[in-house]
């Protein structure tokens, strides 16, 4: 359909619309026109991705005069795929409709290992394994060996595509992953290489978080984005865990081990280089005298990023750290240091300032060494011709550590632990440079692009996130979602059927009466919900725990004569495993119950729409672990920086995860199913009124004090309900699908207005 809202035409490939798709899309128009950032909350299932990209494309379309490029960030590479194919289709209609005009160029960027078509390189196991395997074929000192000898082995596809030039380029069109790797060995280029190339031409890319938020390599990627560009985070509900985990490091005696090996084969390579070319050498160091850094022939991936002061940006490399051997040194006693530190026999935690200071007494290197040395490094390893770059990654995370204390003085802690305090006897030390400032990552996206609209399922309560990201949003909305039948059931449930309370509180967790009441729960409503159940536990711990107790007092074979069980594990292989016998269970009528973590894996990015998720039990409330000292000292800065209570960000915290895995169950309107709070704490208001607005809005008071009988008898009732035949598009007062004739109507007599608020 193709409609006008306010002055921009706006093309939606399909042919009705939800009136919250409506909605959302002026707001996030008066969002673009105003040039400002905005917070944009909308229940899953109703179509926010199709919404966006139809809104910000059609933007562009009726206002070629200002071209802006869209960045668009998915947390996986499943949602980026899913997020290309919505755009395909509707890049095909517009084309329909407009003929060359609408031609755009998408692009999906991601690592080597999902881009990459050498057979030979693919047969490395991880990420780093298959950028080194590439680096070994493609790095320039490699490919200068190779012109003279024959056997040194190269990349064919990075060959063709070094020879193609400029004629290597992308024709218009939208392009998954899978389509750029079937070009790429069509065309016999590199589709990594091209794709990186392309990204500077292209009015979609599609990428993950860390191409923005983690400077290292956002410094590589995304310098080249214009200003006039949209950034949109999507599933963005964990964004400030994301922007701290980009800025966080952490430090073993593995590590330290490792980094020591590094050093020893970095000198070796000097001497080598010193016999057989020590101009080399000579030439690295008179560029860093100079300051070459500065004027962008060193990649200056760290200083690129303005959340910086602008001083630091005009140093050079310091002189002590100039020569090759002499930067040697400094690790050399940097690693000792944080040997020692490392041999401590109590938890100790200071700031940034008073570490450096330690530094420069106990070793000798101050602030501004320690600031370069991650650049420094990486001139090195290119100066060395290092290509096996995965043998490095210890030496690298000691240089990104050194980097980031040197750096920024307020928004973070060093923190030593000489065993993890949940297996107290056995000493495993780490020290751990934890940032607690999400803003310090988000800030240079912020200052540099027009709009940053920032959108997910669950951003509730939405205030917080302007102060824990600290920005100004032009645009902030939570949307509610119209439908025709309460397809919804939240229930609170405090009590067992014996009336004895059931919570995951610590003291009550190891009470048997707990476990008991949760397996009559499961056992209960295994015997009446069709299909699937999914199930989430507050821990591995809690539920390794639940499922031996439940196993030993039969409980779990009551349930295995209804439904079979999965469970999901730390290894992702198995858990990959367990979803797909639990999907076929479901599709062929056995039935299923999946076990699962609130902070796992399978709840933050898998769904159980339609018959894989009728049910979903949320037992216990996901806090995190309290006792953790990074937790501690995160709070202790939102208390003095951004005056956040403890108790607010935490009972925030874990209520946005439960959320989240309770909205896996609704992936469109035609989908129905419940959602059970097995917790007493849930019945409290401050505790509730946290959840969002869309799950709040079908709670009734009636669901809120429930005991297990009186949930079986309401979920009897509901599902009854559901298997009643009902209307989709919704009566004339109660539309919940919009046809271009309903829109036009509804813009003409005025009452658009009724229906947004």
């Amino acid at each position: 359909m193709i409609f006008k809202l306010e002055d921009v035409t706006v093309y939606f490939p399909y042919d009705n619309i939800y009136p919250e798709q409506y909605s959302y899309m002026l707001e996030l128009k008066r969002a673009l026109d105003a040039k400002g950032h905005c917070l944009l909350e909308m229940p899953t299932g109703t179509g926010k991705t199709i919404a966006l990209l139809s809104l910000i494309t059609s933007y562009v379309l009726s206002k070629p005069e200002n071209p802006v490029k869209l960045i668009y960030c998915t947390r996986t590479v499943h949602e980026m795929e899913k997020t290309l194919a919505e755009l395909k289709l509707l890049h095909n209609y517009q084309t329909r409709h407009l003929g060359p005009a609408a031609k755009i160029l998408a692009i999906g960027l991601s690592s080597r290992k999902n881009l990459c078509v050498n057979s030979r390189v693919l047969a490395a196991e991880n990420r780093d394994s298959v950028d080194a395997a590439c680096r070994k074929r493609t790095a320039s000192w490699v490919r200068a060996l190779a012109a003279e000898n024959p056997n040194i082995e190269t990349c064919e596809f990075f060959e063709n595509y070094e020879k193609a030039a400029s004629a290597a380029v992308l024709p218009p069109g939208v392009y998954t992953l899978q389509d750029l790797r079937a070009f790429g060995k069509q065309q016999g280029w590199c589709p990594y290489f091209l794709a990186r190339h392309m990204v500077q031409f292209a009015n979609v890319v599609v990428y993950s978080y860390q191409y923005l938020l983690d400077p290292k390599v956002a410094g590589i990627i995304s310098k080249e984005m214009q200003k006039e560009s949209v950034v949109v985070f999507d599933e963005a509900h964990n964004i400030d865990n994301v922007c701290i985990e980009a800025l966080s490091v952490s430090v073993r005696r593995q590590t330290l081990e490792g980094a020591t090996r590094n050093l020893s084969r970095i000198n070796q390579e000097i001497e080598r280089f010193k016999a057989t070319d020590a101009g080399r050498l000579r030439a690295e160091y008179n560029r860093l005298v100079e300051g070459l850094a500065l004027r962008g022939n060193l990649p200056n991936a760290w200083l690129s990023n303005p959340a910086l002061p602008s001083d630091i940006l005009k140093e050079a490399v310091p002189g002590n750290i100039r020569r090759a051997e002499h930067f040697l040194h400094v690790l050399r006693r940097l690693v000792q240091y944080l040997r020692g530190r490392l041999e401590t026999e109590n938890v100790e935690k200071e700031g940034p300032v008073s570490f450096v200071a330690s530094i420069t007494a106990h070793a000798g290197i101050d602030q501004k060494t320690l600031r370069f040395c991650y650049e420094r490094l990486h001139s090195l390893m290119l100066t060395l011709e290092i290509t096996d770059t995965d043998e490095f990654l210890h030496i690298q995370t000691i240089c990104d550590f050194a980097t980031l204390v040197g750096t920024y003085t307020r928004g973070f802690s060093i923190i030593i632990e000489p065993f993890d305090e949940r297996m107290p006897h056995i000493p495993d030390p780490v020290l751990q440079l934890s940032c607690h400032d999400a803003s310090l990552a988000v800030k240079p996206v912020f200052d540099r692009f027009q709009s940053v609209v920032i959108t997910s399922g669950t951003l509730s309560p939405i205030d917080l996130y302007p102060r824990l990201l600290n920005f100004h949003p032009v645009v902030s909305r939570s949307f509610k979602m119209s439908l025709t039948r309460d397809c919804i059931c939240p229930m609170v449930l405090t009590r067992g059927s014996d009336q004895l309370p059931v919570s995951t509180k610590f003291d009550m967790r190891s009470d048997p009466g707990v476990a008991r009441n949760y397996g009559k729960l499961l056992v209960e409503m295994v015997s009446i919900v069709p299909d699937g159940i999914v199930c989430f536990f507050v821990s591995y711990s809690y539920m390794d725990e639940i499922i031996a107790t439940w196993n030993d007092s039969g409980i779990l074979k009551e349930i295995m004569q209804h439904k079979l069980v999965f469970i999901e594990t730390q290894d992702v292989v198995e858990t990959t495993l367990a979803l797909d016998n639990y999907r076929k269970a479901c599709d062929c009528g056995r039935g299923a119950v999946f076990f699962s973590v609130a902070r796992g894996k399978v709840a933050e990015g898998i769904d159980f729409d339609r018959h894989y998720g009728r049910l979903v039990i949320m037992f216990g409330v996901p806090f995190q672990y309290t006792l953790s000292k990074i937790l501690l000292a995160r709070l202790e800065y939102l208390r003095d920086t951004f005056q956040i209570k403890e108790g607010d960000f935490l009972t925030f915290d874990a209520l946005r995860q439960a959320a989240q895995c309770v909205g896996r169950v609704i992936r469109s309107k035609a989908d129905y199913g419940m959602m059970i709070f097995a917790d007493k704490r849930y019945s409290r208001h401050d505790k509730r009124s946290k959840l969002p607005g869309w799950i709040l809005s079908h709670l009734r008071d009636a669901h809120l004090n429930l005991s297990t009988d009186m949930a079986l008898h309401i979920a009897r009732e509901f599902l009854r309900k559901m298997a009643q035949p009902y209307d989709k598009a919704g009566s004339i007062g109660r539309k919940t699908l919009l046809s271009q004739a309903d829109l036009e109507k509804m813009t003409n007599d005025g009452s658009i207005n009724e229906m947004l608020y």
